[in-house]
Parts: C-alpha cells; sequence; structure tokens
C-alpha cells in the first residue's frame, strides 16, 4: 500500500526495507532476552543470531532464485537487481537454510540445542510478523482475487513495477492473515516460555502453529494457483509446512516422554 516511506530526488526508502530492519531489532531484543532467562551467554546468542539472520536471507534469496529460475536464467542482471535484493525471499528456503547453519554451530560451539532454540522461536515468529507487514506495504505476496469485505485494492504502479501485484484489483489481504497469525503466535510462544516443562516444548509448538497458519493462507494466495503437489492442489510451502508440523508433533511427543521418564528416574532415586 505504501512501498516507498520516504522519497526525496532520486532516493526513495522502501518500507519493507524499514518494517523488516524494525523486525530483527525487536526479534534479536526477544531473543537476548530469554537467552538470558536460559542462562545462556547473551553476547554469544547476539552474534549467533546476528549471523543466522543474514544466512536466512541469503537463503530466501537463493530459494526465490531456484524457484523462478525460468525467469533468472533468461533474465540473470535481474538476480542482482533492486526488485530482487528488495524482495523478501522464500521464508521457508531462508528458514531450512538457516536452520541447517545453526546446527551446525550450535554443535561446535557446545550450546544446548534445544535451550538455543527455545529462545530463538518466539524471536523468528515476531520478527517475521514485521516482515509480513513490509509484504503488505509493498505488495508482495498477494492474495487471490475476493469480494469479502476486508480486501485491499493495490494502486501504487510503483509496487506494480517492483513486485508486479495487479493494481485495481480487490485481493486477499493474504500478508496481513500470515503477521496477524505470526503476532498471535508470538504471544502464545512468549508467554510458554518461562512455564515450559521441558526443552524444545516452545520449539515444539512454533513448528506446530506457524506451518499451520501458513498451509491455510497458503490456499488464498495467488502463487497457490501453481501448486504441484498432491493431484496439483498444494503448493510447496505447504507441502514443507505438513512436514514441519509433523516434526514439530513428533518434538512435543518425545521431549515429553523424556520428561516424564526423568522425572520418574528422579523420584525414584529420592524414594531410597
Amino acid at each position: 500500500m505504501f512501498p516507498r516511506l520516504l522519497t526525496y530526488d532520486s532516493f526513495a526508502l522502501p518500507t519493507y526495507g524499514v518494517l523488516v530492519a524494525l523486525g530483527f531489532v525487536v526479534a534479536l531484543m526477544v531473543i537476548v532476552r530469554l537467552a538470558g532467562r536460559e542462562g545462556l551467554d547473551k553476547d554469544r546468542i547476539f552474534n549467533f543470531g546476528v549471523y543466522l539472520a543474514l544466512i536466512g536471507m541469503i537463503g530466501a534469496k537463493v530459494f526465490l532464485v531456484a524457484q523462478d529460475w525460468d525467469y533468472y536464467s533468461a533474465n540473470p542482471r535481474q538476480i542482482f537487481s533492486f526488485s530482487t535484493l528488495q524482495s523478501g525471499g522464500i521464508f521457508f528456503g531462508g528458514f531450512l537454510v538457516a536452520l541447517a547453519f545453526a546446527i551446525l554451530y550450535i554443535r561446535r560451539a557446545k550450546l544446548p540445542f534445544m535451550k538455543v532454540a527455545d529462545s530463538f522461536a518466539p524471536g523468528i515468529a515476531v520478527g517475521h510478523a514485521f516482515g509480513r507487514l513490509g509484504c503488505f506495504a509493498a505488495g508482495c505476496c498477494w492474495g487471490e482475487p475476493s469480494g469479502l469485505p476486508w480486501a485491499v485494492t493495490f494502486t501504487d504502479p510503483y509496487a506494480h513495477e517492483i513486485v508486479g501485484v495487479p493494481l485495481g484489483v480487490d485481493l486477499h489481504p493474504t500478508q496481513l492473515y500470515e503477521s496477524a497469525a505470526l503476532f498471535l503466535t508470538f504471544a502464545f510462544l512468549y508467554r510458554l516460555h518461562p512455564r515450559k516443562r521441558f526443552d524444545g516444548q516452545v520449539l515444539g509448538w512454533y513448528l506446530l502453529l506457524y506451518p499451520a497458519a501458513r498451509f491455510g493462507i497458503e490456499f488464498a494466495r495467488d502463487h497457490s494457483a501453481n501448486a504441484w503437489l498432491w493431484q496439483n492442489r498444494l503448493s510447496d510451502a505447504q507441502g514443507i509446512s505438513l512436514l514441519l508440523m509433523a516434526t514439530g508433533a513428533w518434538l512435543l511427543a518425545m521431549r515429553r516422554q523424556e520428561s516424564g521418564v526423568r522425572s520418574q528416574n528422579r523420584k525414584a532415586e529420592a524414594r531410597r
């Protein structure tokens, strides 16, 4: 709706970039605060968070280029164009690359993986929520045409030029759907963190809640028309969402069982 926050002569400050930067700062503040609750080194976690964000952004761009390879192979200069750099990329691509990096980094640094993951999950959710507000401002990740009362219409030619959003058409505000779901997910995870019964519980619920919301919202997103999974009924993002939800459910069940066994062992030791 407002792709440029500030324009002066030939300079334009993209609203998307400002909101992503704000989301990163808020996310890092949340992560460091929760890491302190876990007894982790705040400075170390801060540095790790910066590395993780950079790796995630690179991964998101790489997956974006891979997904639209036919276009980028025919127009290789567009890979480093302003529109590509301004684009948020593919979130799940960035998430998976960042996760792989996190596993290697945490193992090498000998940090407790589940405690670190529980500290990061709420921060990732709130940072992503700000990012989706940025998507709405820029016009990217738009929805299918809609006749609902809350449908939105993009009218800025600059937004169409940069991200290709159709103008003058009532669309589902899928960016706002996802942002609202992420803010709610963050509120739940942040409240859960000091009350968790076992390490990994916050991460498990993140892997259940956000992918579930994304799975449903995908049906209203424009690119879902290009679905290719399950007889062309599901998009690639929905396929990844199902895998992450299954992982979250498995993690919660496994960690709950392990926690129960440890509790029983402690009680048995106490009776001796």
